[in-house]
């Protein structure tokens, strides 16, 4: 699930219930026990992503991805399943660090099936990282944000025409090329304000703005804040 979301698991909805919170309270080491049967087993976890610019992926993804037996990548999944309800019974030493790195492999492999299983995906920056034919111009771009990179090179890194090229783009990724080169510049800004100690000059060079006025003018039409107050309010949060 990409958001925080009320469900009920039962297999009678007449049955007693038992909240989450109590559950986990009453575990043993990482597992939770319910009844007297085995007949259901669950791995539940999360994967935090770090930084302000998480809603770029959560946006793009649906509130739940069910992942069918027929994907491509279902034995995969079953594997790492697999090895993390061992790390989980063994117990061993770095068990921890293993467990944290399969859930990881497996939310790279739930985005995989996903985007190989949703040919109807609505335009925007999942769709575009996703489109082969897009990939060689979005690498170019996410290589040298601060470039000012003309639609023409682009379009040849696509093989494309510039028309036939710009029409795609934003067919895929919701925004022409040159908006979506922009977007990705205030992201990094974002990213670069919340965790770096980098001066406003520095920064707008960085991004390929030859000045401060014109790199803060940019960024407030994105954000709705110029990148002063941005910092100021993210560091008191």
């Amino acid at each position: 699930m990409t958001a925080p979301k009320s469900l009920v698991i039962a297999s009678d909805f007449n049955a007693p219930r038992t909240t989450l919170e109590d559950l986990l309270r009453t575990r043993e080491g990482a597992i939770s026990y319910l009844g007297a049967s085995d007949d259901f087993f669950m791995i539940g976890g999360s994967v935090e992503l770090a930084h302000s610019n998480s809603d770029l992926l959560l946006g793009a993804l649906p509130p739940y991805i069910h992942i069918k037996a027929e994907s491509a990548r279902s034995e995969t999944l079953l594997w790492l399943l697999r090895q993390l309800i061992a790390e989980s019974e063994e117990n061993l030493p770095g068990a921890s660090t293993a467990s944290s790195q399969l859930a990881h492999l497996m939310f790279i492999q739930i985005l995989r099936a996903y985007i190989e299983g949703e040919p109807q995906m609505l335009p925007g920056w999942l769709r575009a990282a996703s489109d082969k034919r897009l990939a060689p111009a979005l690498r170019l771009i996410h290589s040298d944000p601060g470039r000012t990179w003309r639609l023409s090179e682009l379009a040849t890194a696509a093989a494309m025409s510039r028309a036939a090229f710009a029409g795609y783009f934003k067919d895929v990724a919701g925004i022409a090329p040159v908006s979506y080169l922009t977007a990705w510049r205030m992201r990094l800004a974002q990213r670069a304000l919340s965790e770096e100690r980098v001066s406003l000059s520095e920064l707008a060079g960085r991004l390929g703005y030859s000045s401060d006025s014109a790199f803060s003018g940019a960024f407030k039409r994105f954000t709705g804040l110029s990148p002063k107050h941005f910092r100021d309010r993210d560091t008191s949060i």
